[in-house]
Parts: structure tokens; C-alpha cells; sequence
């Protein structure tokens, strides 16, 4: 029977069927790994706040990589809680499409992010005399500001013609919605035609993203090399944004892969965690890496603890 979009009121997500004899465990570590998400995100961009030393541009960006990271993540745990707790697994076409907007954003926010965090390296290093004129908190503030609306833009923009599609089936393989899944749903496939284009120009646009990452890291590394003092800069601040970029660059990918490719030989449940893996690494990896590599965030953090320690004692 053929439903278009006016009759498909609600979504159900089949990511959990497989899973649910384990619901107590699953959402006792799903919780858990939230409660710890939000903990250290927070505490770091606290820190950050509260502290008028690290009124920087790198702590700026960095602080807004966790307000990201928080947003994307509150996009997802809550209604993944809620499900491990329902019999049924079902989410409004409304919610449904706020939820793919919301991941959406946030993967495209995160990579906007490690970009301009890119140039602020490269420009600390490269170009150390006029670092201030350039980043100047100002101007540091606007990229943040054009970096984390453009990708919302784009993202409301591809979820527009996502809503405007008939569809055949109100069902979806995975634990979350996901433009692209469902824009797979669509009963002509020759009106996703538009939303095909729009997503490869999305997808290229941040592919450029990744060559001015590679551009300046080059630059970088070429500044480096014969500069103990530049290569002790590297390891304190490239490191962690390297190792961020990569830990998101992975697990995004394999994700990526795995929607367009329909790797549907693997079982339900690895598809499930190849599927949450942006969602569950970086925002846990990317505040710890940061706060014990950056020495003034591990000083403040460490000085705190200690300061409640005595007053406990």
C-alpha cells in the first residue's frame, strides 16, 4: 500500500529489535555514557568561561566544539533513553526530521570547527607576529558565528526537501533519523533527484573543508621542522586537533559508508554502534584529549579538585 507524506504521521525505528532482551544493560551504559558526555563537555567549557586567561581564540573555538558537541549529542541520547524504556520504538515525522536536522548540523558544525581551528594553528605558528591582529577575539567570534549558522542553514535547507517528498514506508532500519535515510523512502526516486544534488554539494563543500585542513597542516609542518620551539607548539596544540579530526573523520565516514553502500550483510547491532560511533567517541575523546594535553585547562581543572578536596577535609 503506498502512503504519501500527508498519511506517515509517525516513524518507527527497527535499530533496537534485535537488542531488546539486553534494554536494562543497554540503557544503563547508555546512560552512563551521556551523564559522562555531558560532565566533562561541561566542565570544560565552564572552565573556559570562568577563567579570563583563556579568553583566547583557541580556547574560543575550543569551547564552542563542546557546546557543539553537547548539542549534538542531546539530539540523540534522550529519545535513544526513552526508546530502551518503550516497548515500542516510534518517533513523530516532525520530531523525526528535527532530530535529522539536529545531527545533521552538528556533523557539519564539527567539521566547520575543526577547520577554522585549522587556520588559528596555522596562523599561531606561521604567521606568530601578526597572530593577534589576525584572530583577533572579534573576528574569532564571527567565524564562529558563520561557521555554526552555515551548517544549520544548509542542513534546514536539506531537511526542506526532505519534508517535501511522498513516502512509502514508515519504517527506518536504525536507531535515530537520518536525512538520508529517509529520503531513501521516497516512492518516485526521481523526486529525490534535487536532494541528491544538494547533498553532494554538501558533501564536497566539506570535502574542501578537509583539502584547507590538509593545506594547512602542510604549512605547519614545513614551519616545524627546523624550529624546536614551533615543534613544541605543535605537540601541545596540533596533536589534540589532529587527533580530533581524525577520531570525527572515521567515525563519520564508516557511518557515511554504511548508509550509502547498505552494508546490510552485517548484523543489526554492529550496524547500530557503526552507526552512533560520531556520536559516542568524539564527544567523549575530544574534551579529555584537550584537557589533559592544554596545560592552562589541566592547571585550572586539577587546581579545582583540589581546592574541594581541602575544603572537604
Amino acid at each position: 500500500m503506498m502512503h504519501n507524506v500527508s498519511h506517515v504521521r509517525f516513524f518507527f525505528l527497527a535499530g533496537l529489535t534485535d537488542t531488546m532482551n539486553y534494554r536494562g544493560v543497554l540503557f544503563s551504559l547508555t546512560l552512563l555514557c551521556y551523564c559522562f558526555i555531558v560532565l566533562v563537555n561541561v566542565a570544560l567549557i565552564v572552565t573556559i568561561i570562568l577563567d579570563k586567561n583563556m579568553h583566547e581564540p583557541m580556547y574560543i573555538l575550543l569551547c564552542t566544539f563542546c557546546i557543539n558537541g553537547l548539542y549534538g549529542t542531546t539530539g540523540f541520547y534522550p529519545k535513544l533513553l526513552w526508546d530502551l524504556l518503550s516497548p515500542v520504538h516510534v518517533i513523530s515525522y516532525s520530531g523525526c526530521l528535527v532530530q535529522a536536522l539536529v545531527i545533521l548540523s552538528f556533523a557539519c558544525s564539527d567539521m566547520s570547527i575543526l577547520a577554522v581551528m585549522a587556520y588559528d594553528r596555522y596562523v599561531a605558528i606561521c604567521r606568530p607576529l601578526q597572530y593577534h591582529s589576525i584572530m583577533s577575539k572579534q573576528r574569532v567570534l564571527l567565524f564562529v558565528c558563520i561557521f555554526c549558522f552555515t551548517p544549520f542553514y544548509i542542513s534546514a535547507m536539506n531537511m526542506l526537501l526532505t519534508s517535501r517528498l511522498k513516502l512509502c514506508s514508515p519504517y527506518i532500519d536504525r536507531l535515530f533519523c537520518v536525512n538520508w535515510v529517509i529520503v531513501k523512502l521516497a516512492c518516485f526516486p526521481a523526486d529525490t533527484i534535487i536532494n541528491n544534488i544538494v547533498s553532494y554539494i554538501t558533501i564536497i563543500m566539506y570535502v574542501f573543508h578537509g583539502l584547507f585542513i590538509i593545506w594547512s597542516y602542510m604549512y605547519i609542518i614545513k614551519t616545524c621542522v627546523n624550529s624546536i620551539e614551533n615543534r613544541a607548539k605543535f605537540m601541545q596544540t596540533c596533536v589534540p586537533h589532529l587527533t580530533s579530526l581524525l577520531t570525527f573523520l572515521v567515525t563519520i565516514l564508516l557511518d557515511v559508508f554504511n548508509m550509502r553502500f547498505a552494508l546490510n550483510s552485517m548484523p543489526q547491532s554492529v550496524q547500530n554502534v557503526v552507526a552512533i560511533e560520531f556520536l559516542v567517541i568524539p564527544p567523549i575523546i575530544n574534551p579529555l584529549i584537550y584537557g589533559f594535553k592544554l596545560t592552562k585547562i589541566r592547571n585550572r581543572i586539577l587546581g579545582g579538585i583540589s581546592f574541594k578536596i581541602k575544603l572537604l577535609r
